[in-house]
């Protein structure tokens, strides 16, 4: 199928768009922390039902030792790691800024993409790729959300801006260096399986963390809240589930970098929805912003 990947890598970003409204919504009622445990362990049980329908292995025991060493390591730095990052950015920095902090991680997987698996970018792609990090990075810069005609304040008052970037940075080397990671263990082996590996890791990880915590409690006290896990449930279908995969297909036959950009649209693509749903505004910035990652997108896509 002709740009396999490329497109495999919009449907990643399209399925996140999805995710990040539902977990958004349950974020609200029971925590992001609970959302990114429950959003695993959803992903878990439909990757094994994936797995025993369609390759009769529920479970990735026919993955080789180097796919689980580097999958392994590979979800517990973009999910474990990359995902605590961000989503404490999200509330010393505000949506806003660590959204655009992300935009550093196409840069950052192509680095290490060119350093762990000899990856060499044509000048076409770079220039694809700094106008699509661009145009996410300018509509986002103009996104602002409103309650009542008014900006929201996005930021906690007790974190630190020097904290916020250090986190947005841990977020986006999460997301780069969990898919270059995913790359090198995945080879040939089935993008589905190596999700569940990825998956299953990070949970892992989520577990060790919540006993540390001594964060149980809330999470047993969440599972009562039956709006906020059927969200949850969405979110983890599009997220981990749909979009990880879909992810790891793309890397599989594009370069990490630029299948990174790629994925790095997922601001653009969810202009539209928010505005239709009223919760934001978006200036010409944003729209003109939009307007380059799409060509940046179409170079890429030549």
């Amino acid at each position: 199928m002709p740009h396999a990947g490329e497109l495999a890598a919009l449907g990643t970003a399209t399925c996140w768009v999805a995710s990040a409204l539902a977990f958004e919504g349950a974020g609200r009622r029971i925590g992001s922390l609970n959302v990114n445990l429950l959003r695993l362990v959803v992903a878990a049980a439909l990757l094994s039902l994936w797995g025993w329908i369609v390759r009769g292995h529920p479970w990735p025991s026919d993955a080789s030792g180097h796919a689980w060493r580097w999958l392994t390591l590979s979800g517990l730095v973009g999910f474990t790691f990359g995902d605590l990052c961000l989503f404490r950015a999200f509330v010393v920095l505000g949506s806003r800024l660590s959204t655009l902090m992300l935009s550093l991680a196409p840069p950052l997987a192509a680095v290490l993409g060119w350093l762990l698996l000899g990856e060499v970018l044509a000048p076409v792609d770079l220039a694809g790729m700094a106008l699509t990090a661009g145009g996410v990075a300018w509509a986002v810069a103009e996104r602002r959300r409103w309650r009542h005609g008014e900006p929201v304040p996005p930021v906690d008052p007790g974190g630190s801006r020097v904290e916020g970037v250090l986190l947005g940075l841990g977020g986006a080397l999460g997301q780069g260096g969990g898919l270059v990671l995913s790359k090198l263990g995945m080879g040939g082996y089935d993008p589905f399986a190596a999700t569940q590996v990825r998956v299953l890791a990070g949970l892992a990880g989520y577990v060790v963390l919540f006993t540390l915590l001594g964060r149980w409690r809330r999470v047993a006290a969440a599972l009562g809240q039956r709006a906020a896990l059927g969200l949850t449930a969405v979110g983890g279908f599009f997220g981990p589930f749909l979009g990880v995969s879909l992810s790891l297909v793309a890397v599989q036959r594009i370069e990490a970098g630029v299948a990174a950009s790629l994925m790095a649209t997922t601001p653009v693509l969810i202009l539209p929805v928010v505005v239709l749903l009223g919760r934001e505004r978006v200036g010409l910035g944003g729209v003109l912003g939009a307007l380059v990652a799409v060509a940046g997108v179409a170079l890429l896509l030549r």
